[in-house]
């Protein structure tokens, strides 16, 4: 007869489940932050300019909540370019939030064009863009 109080539980598998779920999440959140967002302001011959914004990283949905709030909406000039030649979009709610992006500068009546996406993201952002409730 044993004194103390019983296990938690008997099942290995149970453990191993929850410390995956836990290192899971902290690497999420540790690369989370690892995206940047670099603004160039360009100022053509005719008078006009293009807000141009390089996105690096891996965009998921740790770190694309954050990229909503990385615009100047109210500053731009009429023309905005995001460059995501050095980002990947790895899911829906990355393609959410640039939808977002182009929604709030598209009432702004500014216009927005995204270059650079790989092959994956490119289909991703293609396949799912303006498919996402509230966007």
């Amino acid at each position: 007869m044993g004194f103390g109080p019983p296990p938690a539980t008997h099942n290995l598998a149970i453990g191993v489940v929850v410390g995956v779920l836990v290192a899971m999440t902290l690497f999420a959140r540790r690369v989370a932050h690892l995206t940047e967002t670099h603004r160039e302001l360009i100022t053509h011959d005719d008078g006009t300019a293009t807000a141009v914004y390089t996105v690096t990283g891996e965009l998921f949905f740790a770190s694309s909540n954050d990229l909503y709030t990385q615009f100047d909406y109210a500053h731009d000039p009429h023309k905005v370019v995001i460059d995501l030649s050095d980002s990947h979009v790895w899911d829906a709610s990355t393609v959410a939030s640039l939808d977002a992006i182009t929604t709030k500068y598209d009432r702004k009546d500014k216009t927005v064009e995204i270059v650079g996406l790989n092959t994956n993201s490119a289909e991703r952002h293609d396949r799912l863009t303006g498919q996402l409730a509230g966007h």
